[in-house]
């Protein structure tokens, strides 16, 4: 038996492409019970703009993934051989499988494997209830604190984190505006129960922002920097609370651009901004977990999946996350579990 991997062949400079990618055929890879590993087959893969940051050789929260390494994604996997009993074989198990179709992994490894809770569906996993959800609801309550009454603008809002910060902050009992490109997101996000939406691709934002938020922006929740975060400066209350979460416009730039030009206002306005990464709540997960699978339960979180199918497919369907063309959280599914 053999192991297929999409290895990191050449690190983008500018927009990441499939060429930055080559396809490899290994033999096998072989657990070492005496620490711990399990063998495990990959059944689904999940696509996150972080990931165009994990390729460039740069100083992070993570290291960078290295020339002729699989590349690294988090994804579901199947136990199939296994001498751990935490971790039996046909145990459905989560974690940083990158891009191959087999792999083995302990206690030891860098990103031990964690077993699913019985009964949830990998799709489910790496959605609604993955890392996206979670990185929103810490994002938003921790460092936003939103109150009721608040007026919350976020950006990127049809993503799988941005929808699920902006419905959390509806839950929250704020006012809530998405900004999405195009009309059939902005749709979407309308019946999801945001009550306006900014379509960056048709309307000038900081205008709709004057217009929308006239005692101005309380809590900005941004995973896009550039023209977005520009505006929603310009348009902020004092003492806002920006919660810098991702700058998916600026991932793929050759050369940085410059920064936002009104960051003066952040003295005058008394606008605190602070980035963070979900890792940093760690120990509070089950908190999160608890909170996010009862809105979930009481249909007040309402999510979109892209699966694409396929291991053939696996650079085409990170690229997808770049050029706007998917719908929801990125997925692409290599098989069903035994």
């Amino acid at each position: 038996m053999t192991n297929r991997q999409w290895l990191l062949s050449e690190r983008p400079i500018g927009m990441v492409s499939e060429k930055n990618f080559s396809l490899m055929e290994s033999a096998m890879p072989v657990p070492d019970a005496a620490k711990g590993e399990v063998l495990i087959k990959n059944l689904m893969l999940s696509f996150d703009p972080a990931m165009r940051g994990w390729m460039d050789d740069k100083p992070s929260y993570l290291p960078p993934v290295a020339i002729n390494e699989a590349m690294r994604a988090a994804g579901i996997g199947q136990v199939i051989e296994s001498s751990n009993p935490d971790l039996p074989k046909g145990t459905l198990v989560q974690g940083m499988v990158g891009w191959q179709e087999y792999l083995t992994a302990g206690p030891q490894s860098m990103f031990p494997p964690n077993a699913l809770p019985e009964g949830t569906p990998p799709n489910i996993a790496l959605s609604v209830l993955g890392g996206t959800s979670l990185t929103a609801y810490f994002g938003l309550l921790r460092i936003g604190e939103p109150k009721a009454g608040d007026t919350v603008v976020v950006s990127g809002a049809a993503g799988a984190t941005g929808s699920a910060a902006a419905q959390i902050a509806k839950i929250k009992g704020c006012k809530v505006i998405g900004i999405a490109g195009g009309k059939e997101k902005c749709d979407w996000l309308l019946n999801a129960g945001l009550d306006a939406v900014v379509d960056y691709k048709s309307e000038n934002i900081s205008q709709r922002l004057a217009e929308l938020c006239p005692d101005g922006i309380n809590i900005f929740f941004d995973n896009v920097g550039g023209d977005a975060l520009e505006a929603a400066i310009e348009n902020a209350a004092d003492n806002a609370r920006f919660i810098l979460c991702g700058s998916i416009s600026n991932y793929n730039d050759a050369s940085p651009k410059p920064g936002p030009k009104n960051m003066f206002y952040l003295i005058a306005k008394r606008i605190r901004m602070q980035g963070f990464i979900m890792f940093d709540y760690i120990e509070e997960v089950d908190v999160a977990m608890a909170d996010l699978i009862q809105w979930l339960t009481d249909g007040k979180l309402q999510w979109r999946e892209d699966i694409q199918e396929g291991f053939e497919n696996i650079p085409k369907t990170l690229l997808r996350l770049f050029d706007g063309s998917n719908q929801g959280k990125q997925l692409l599914k290599l098989a069903d579990p035994e």
